[in-house]
């Protein structure tokens, strides 16, 4: 087996994580290590991607800015739409050029977005296309992600990709909330008048975090991409049914986690800093439970506990519409904080059927007779593509959730209830697409079905 280098830069090859006995002498280490890292740039990306969504809520008359709904909403926009035509360019580059030297080029790429966010925050005068011009920049975090995720999808073994792939993206996921945390604190000690000091905290952890990953992380053969991967994977009806899910449950908490603060603006006419002081905790819920939605679709499945979830979040957007009606600040809050929790839960338990999908497939094929080791290594490079097209594909549903956002409340005395109306129904379409495509008639529940440590596990993938 390839040994692993700390900082080499090399490649390792011979990556093996399905053999038991190689993960156990070196490979769990070999990938927590970069896991650790991965999770640390993806959450920077995080941050640097939502760091609009803050910054927007300092743009006020007081402190100069002009902008209505309409033109804050795009603001916001933007990083989402930059974000997913990213994805997929990122998902590539990582099996290219590898996880490791890929990490470092995309984490001290993000040096760029920040540094326009602290100059063109601190002009107030500028034109609106300048602020798009550099929001469109923060999209570089968001392309982090499908990077990310493909790289850790790779080297870590099914049996423990729930669990990986729960933390990898919760971690990242924690970033919209530290940032406006951060905010908060910002608006706090040094008022609303200084949102350069929030952007211009973002410079140091970026250079450092470079640094890091060019010394500590690994590129890894199994993450490399056959030619035609991704062509065989855009064929797949399995791609284009989980980017259906992925809408609402990522979609939801990019979109809901960049709005949020607006929203409650917008519908309650809470100020600035009201607004700042309740924004974090939709996206620090939904970054902490995304982890418990790859946990429970490992042990349960991830076909029964999305559809469990995506019932739940219909349900839950119900109240949304009651809170409104009823002008409800404290049950509208809780309401979405509700729905950030089981957005977050859809996150890991959606993810987590992509690679059980295309690892179901390849038990079929080695039962009908192929060799187990093409069949299984197809299923990997497969579920990576898928990965990167989901992702990308899900992202959009951020940019959706906005744009209805910004229909809504783009004149005097608008409401979200349009928006959410349309939202109750989308989670009931995915809903029914789950229970239709993954589990009606499936054995055992379905993909991702947690079955995995019963069933015999082929060593020689």
């Amino acid at each position: 087996m390839g040994k692993a280098r700390a900082g080499s830069g090399h490649w390792i090859h011979h990556w093996n994580p399905e053999d038991r006995e190689f993960w156990k002498r070196e490979g769990s280490r070999v990938a927590r290590r970069n896991l650790v890292l991965s999770v640390a740039t993806e959450h920077l990306g995080f941050s640097v991607w939502s760091l609009w969504s803050v910054l927007v809520l300092f743009m006020s008359p007081a402190t100069g800015f002009t902008f209505d709904a309409g033109e804050k909403f795009l603001l916001v926009v933007v990083p989402t739409l930059a974000g997913a035509a990213l994805r997929l360019p990122y998902r590539y580059a990582v099996t290219r050029f590898g996880g490791r030297d890929w990490t470092v080029f995309a984490t001290a790429s993000l040096l760029l977005p920040i540094a326009l966010a602290v100059w063109v925050i601190q002009w107030p005068d500028a034109p609106l296309w300048v602020f798009l011009l550099a929001g469109a920049t923060a999209g570089l975090g968001g392309g982090n992600f499908a990077s990310s995720m493909t790289n850790i999808s790779g080297i870590f073994p099914r049996r423990h990709q729930g669990r990986a792939l729960g933390l990898n993206a919760g971690g990242g996921n924690l970033g919209v909330a530290v940032v406006q945390l951060l905010g908060l604190l910002v608006a706090a000690t040094a008022g609303l008048g200084h949102p350069e000091y929030l952007a211009a905290g973002y410079l140091p952890p970026a250079a450092l975090l470079a640094v890091l990953a060019a010394r500590r992380m690994d590129n890894f053969t199994a993450v490399r991409a056959r030619p035609g991967a991704l062509r065989e994977a855009l064929g797949s009806r399995h791609t284009w049914w989980m980017s259906l899910l992925y809408v609402g449950t990522f979609g939801s908490f990019i979109g809901y986690g960049f709005a949020f603060g607006l929203v409650l603006q917008y519908e309650f006419g809470a100020s600035a800093l009201e607004a700042v002081s309740y924004t974090f905790l939709g996206p620090l819920l939904g970054s902490l439970f995304r982890p418990l939605g790859g946990w429970l679709a490992d042990r349960w499945g991830g076909a029964r506990v999305t559809l469990v979830d995506l019932a739940a979040m219909a349900a839950g957007t119900g109240v949304l519409l009651l809170a409104s009606a009823h002008h409800s600040f404290t049950l509208f809050v809780a309401a979405f904080c509700v729905l950030f929790v089981l957005s977050g839960i859809g996150n890991g338990s959606a993810y987590t059927m992509i690679p059980a999908v295309f690892a179901q497939d390849a038990e079929k094929a080695v039962t009908a007779g192929e060799d187990a080791r093409p069949a299984f290594a197809r299923a990997r490079e497969l579920s990576g593509a898928v990965i990167g097209v989901t992702g990308a594909i899900g992202t959009l549903g951020g940019v959706a959730v906005n744009l209805a956002f910004r229909a809504c409340y783009d004149g005097p005395g608008g409401t979200g209830d349009a928006a959410f109306t349309a939202f109750l129904g989308y989670y009931a379409v995915c809903a029914v697409v789950t229970w239709a495509v993954y589990l009606r008639g499936a054995p055992g529940g379905g993909p991702g079905t947690g079955n995995s440590a019963r069933r015999p596990e082929v060593s020689h993938v």
